[in-house]
């Protein structure tokens, strides 16, 4: 793929998940890349996949150009960003102005990839603890694989409203209301003892540099992502330490409490580790859970992209259960959480 199809194509998946405005952004960046710059020679020389299951370069320099603007240093960018609406000519100029304008930054922001936190996917990851302690009552010791800034390690500081239906503390840091299809989850209100995660690449959403990363993935024309990350940040206090997935988690098992039940989760995350990791991690977890008891079982809980197998884009929600290895196919979520298709019944 080259990287105008890699604009045009994540242009298409942002308009499918509801941004409008990334639509149009990126379709401009598509047409008037400019490659004589140092932007366009940097981008010029990745190799491999540069679209959003690899490199991800149209969000990198979406996320940049977002940042400029949430640290108020692109004032006329500023001006036609969302809630403005503004023509493709006149957005065009202004952005390649600002390209060129703010290319220093740029060159920087660009290094990483995009990460986000998007603390929608809680929604899943309530509903799946409930039905893991519905089998294994027990406090939880929760460990998170690709935990970015930790804000999915909090999920018990928020609210899940589903038909009328609260799940949750009754003030929470911020209520989730993704549109719902399907039974109830379970009415069991997990307890948390013990919380901790990993990333490659940890942010600390108590530092503004951090969280301005965080907010700058968000789309612009989404302002409610943008207010719940916040609030989510405003309580976020679990330990994120830095290093790999998996040789993390195998320190993490070993040191898992009696008594307790650890769920092991990942949103959106395991998808991007290699496929050796892949293997490494499932082995690992499968022989921790051979080993599991009553009083120490372990949960896998993730919602991971599984081929979009239904044609509906969104991750599958799955539990695997330990003793008893039991698979549980808990339905489906959109990738940002916006909807959640629930198939078990409690």
């Amino acid at each position: 793929m080259n990287l105008r199809a890699a604009f045009q194509d994540q242009a298409d998946s942002c308009k499918a998940l509801g941004s409008p405005f990334m639509h149009q952004l990126l379709n401009i960046l598509a047409d008037h890349w400019p490659t004589d710059s140092a932007l366009g020679a940097k981008f010029a020389g990745f190799s491999g996949d540069i679209g959003p299951s690899g490199h991800s370069l149209p969000l990198r320099i979406a996320g940049g150009l977002h940042a400029l603007v949430l640290n108020g240093a692109a004032p006329d960018l500023t001006a036609l960003y969302p809630p403005q609406r503004v023509s493709d000519a006149a957005l065009t100029q202004i952005v390649l102005d600002t390209l060129k304008a703010h290319e220093t930054f740029l060159l920087g922001w660009t290094d990483l990839p995009p990460q986000t936190n998007e603390v929608r996917r809680s929604a899943a990851l309530i509903a799946g603890a409930a039905v893991a302690v519905q089998h294994f009552d027990l406090p939880i010791h929760l460990s998170e694989l690709g935990a970015s800034g930790g804000l999915n390690l909090m999920w018990d500081h928020y609210a899940l409203e589903v038909e009328g239906h609260r799940f949750g503390p009754t003030k929470p840091a911020l209520t989730l209301r993704p549109k719902w299809d399907g039974p109830l989850p379970p009415f069991n209100t997990p307890h948390i003892a013990d919380r901790a995660g990993v990333d490659l690449n940890p942010l600390d959403p108590a530092r503004g540099d951090h969280l301005l990363r965080l907010t700058a993935y968000l789309w612009a024309d989404q302002p409610d992502r943008l207010a719940m990350t916040r609030a989510a940040a405003s309580v976020m206090t679990a330990p994120i330490d830095k290093g790999d997935a998996v040789t993390w988690l195998s320190g993490r098992l070993d040191r898992a409490p009696q008594g307790c039940l650890h769920i092991i989760q990942h949103s959106v995350a395991w998808q991007y580790f290699p496929a050796q990791s892949q293997a490494h991690g499932r082995a690992l977890i499968e022989a921790a859970g051979a080993n599991a008891t009553p009083d120490r079982p372990i949960a896998w809980l993730s919602m991971e992209s599984d081929g979009d197998r239904t044609g509906k884009l969104g991750a599958a929600i799955t539990l695997r259960l330990w003793p008893g290895d039991i698979t549980i196919e808990l339905g489906r979520a959109d990738f940002h959480g916006r909807w959640i298709s629930w198939t078990h019944s409690a």
